[in-house]
């Protein structure tokens, strides 16, 4: 891959991993617009492992008291505040896996980046996450996670293993559902990311695991420093926005995004 490919796409995935507009459908849209091959599973991989190192950098005072406590919940203890968030973590996560194998042992990955299903779930679930700021209350904070609430937005976490729905973006539309503020869903929305972008990640790693070379190392540490880089700046600035913003742009967007790979698939 040439060096202009590489950093293309890890910008791509680096803003859009975490912003909820879907990075599936912006990868899909790089192709047709600028005639480039696919960039293959191995860079998927590095640029997950640069998001995932991003996400795990902002939010590292959370992603510390989680760690702290995993060691005690894995000895049965969940008696501290950091235990407690290991488990909600935890709970979350169950969804997401568990149809992540399902879609991953029947082979349904390829069926469902199809460019007309990725154009529908950015537009459907975009005008989703707008009913849900709109409607959502703002009363709860991240503080007041609960085991039940974990689930629920695991599940909807699940749902967006259709490509183009945006995992960032069901999830926060999850957690406004719920009732959560806005700065507050997104913050868990990140931590969730974490472990379900680990797992993914390993699946990946584990498919290509043994095809990689010298070359293709190099090409994915220089995908993944980007990527870091990207999604780090883009963190940083929609939970700054979110003080103040409301989702709607990001909306306005989808809906622009969903109607162009709409019209791709269709004519």
């Amino acid at each position: 891959m040439t060096l202009f490919h590489l950093i293309l796409v890890a910008l791509i995935q680096g803003v859009t991993e975490f912003l909820p507009i879907s990075s599936s459908g912006h990868l899909i849209l790089l192709p047709g617009l600028t005639g480039l091959e696919d960039q293959g599973q191995f860079i998927d991989v590095a640029v997950h492992v640069g998001t995932l190192f991003a996400v795990i950098f902002y939010f590292w005072p959370d992603v510390r008291v989680a760690l702290s406590g995993t060691l005690r919940l894995m000895r049965g203890k969940v008696d501290t505040q950091g235990a407690f968030l290991a488990l909600c973590l935890a709970i979350a996560t169950v969804p997401v896996v568990i149809v992540g194998l399902i879609i991953h042992l029947a082979d349904l990955g390829a069926a469902l980046r199809s460019i007309a299903v990725v154009g529908w779930a950015t537009l459907i679930f975009g005008l989703v996450l707008y009913w849900a700021d709109r409607t959502g209350a703002e009363a709860r904070r991240a503080e007041q996670w609960t085991l039940r609430h974990a689930l629920i937005m695991g599940l909807w976490q699940a749902v967006a293993l259709i490509p183009g729905s945006s995992r960032s973006g069901v999830t926060i539309t999850g957690a406004r559902y719920l009732g959560y503020a806005r700065e507050d869903a997104a913050r868990l929305a990140m931590l969730m990311s974490i472990p379900t972008i680990l797992a993914s990640g390993t699946v990946l790693a584990l498919d290509t695991a043994f095809a990689a070379d010298l070359a293709a190392a190099r090409d994915g540490a220089i995908a993944a420093v980007f990527a870091f880089v990207a999604a780090l700046l883009a963190l940083a600035l929609m939970m700054r926005l979110l003080r103040s913003v409301s989702f709607a742009p990001y909306v306005v967007y989808r809906v622009i995004l969903g109607i162009v790979l709409l019209a791709i698939a269709y004519t």
